[in-house]
């Protein structure tokens, strides 16, 4: 866990973003099922994704995820780190999720991410990263790192470890 809140005291991240096409609301452990379809669905595009030495998910259990998006859930409610998900409007699927992380590295207060399953992609890719760009510009947050789409992550790990690394997790 991260042991700091990441926003100051009296902000409050938005619940929900109506994207058109998708909904991006906080994570909840009630969504593991629906959410382990997706990563597993996903789980090509996403080694690697959010740090390029990462196997994840490969060898991701329903119980281990499960255990990840309760911890995800509680760092939501303590304000420690925010994940997404990124859902049909009606709810009824799974698109995608985001993640707001204390950085890792220096000069960066926050590193954000997001990620949308290949068979949703086309169009729905960009329009999420639009979305969530857009809301993450409006938290007292800067500047925002999105390592590995505006850093290229040899450009990210030759930067200084800053002060969140020793409790940095990825998702």
């Amino acid at each position: 866990m991260y042991r700091r809140p990441l926003l100051p005291p009296g902000f409050a991240p938005p619940l929900r973003v109506e994207g058109g096409a998708f909904t991006l609301r906080p994570l909840r452990l009630a969504d593991a099922e629906s959410d382990f379809e997706a990563v597993m669905a996903s789980a090509a595009t996403l080694r690697g994704a959010m740090d390029p030495d990462s196997r994840w998910p490969e060898g991701l259990t329903l119980h281990e995820n499960r255990v990840d998006l309760g911890w995800h859930e509680r760092e939501f409610t303590q304000g420690h780190s925010f994940a997404y998900t990124v859902v049909a409007p009606d709810e009824s699927r799974t698109l995608g999720c985001a993640y707001v992380y204390p950085s890792d590295r220096a000069g960066f207060a926050a590193m954000a991410f997001w990620w949308v399953r290949p068979d949703s992609r086309e169009g729905l890719d960009a329009a999420v990263g639009a979305a969530f760009r857009a809301m993450v510009a409006a938290w007292p947050l800067a500047p925002v790192a999105y390592p590995g789409r505006d850093q290229p992550w040899a450009a990210w790990r030759a930067l200084p470890v800053g002060p969140g690394a020793a409790h940095a997790a990825t998702p």
